[in-house]
């Protein structure tokens, strides 16, 4: 099965090496639906793996907001300090930030004020003579 659209992470990436080397990066991905005219969420534990899961995973903290296609999403049943229970898990095919959210540095830092920008020089460039008044 595979599931694809907008997601919220659910915690900070937590990334780890397998012992060939490659990363493996492991998300918690929250994906809001309706039914019946009440919301409803679907958690999916996902991976990412090689290069791309070392790549983005600074990016991929909790609360941001992410387009993903999760391929061979399945149950899983695990066992916990509640007792059993079950889960969707799937690898991430595809992964593009969409926004939302913030890292800590980021959110505790004010933004600096926007600077002035001075206009560029205006260089000869052969089209002075052109009307500006084109109407596209």
């Amino acid at each position: 099965m595979k599931t694809f659209g907008l997601a919220r992470i659910g915690r900070d990436v937590e990334i780890r090496f397998i012992h060939s080397g490659e990363a493996v990066a492991n998300l918690a991905l929250a994906f809001n639906y309706r039914e019946k005219g009440e919301k409803c969420t679907q958690w999916i534990e996902a991976s990412l793996w090689g290069k791309r899961a070392e790549s983005l995973a600074p990016y991929l903290k909790k609360g941001g907001l992410i387009s993903v296609t999760v391929d061979d999403v399945h149950v899983e049943t695990y066992e916990g300090s509640n007792g059993k229970g079950v889960k969707l898990v799937g690898r991430v095919s595809d992964l593009e930030l969409a926004g939302g959210g913030q890292s800590g540095e980021q959110a505790d830092k004010p933004k600096p004020a926007p600077q002035p920008r001075q206009a560029a020089p205006k260089q000869a460039s052969g089209f002075d003579d052109m009307d500006d008044d084109i109407p596209f």
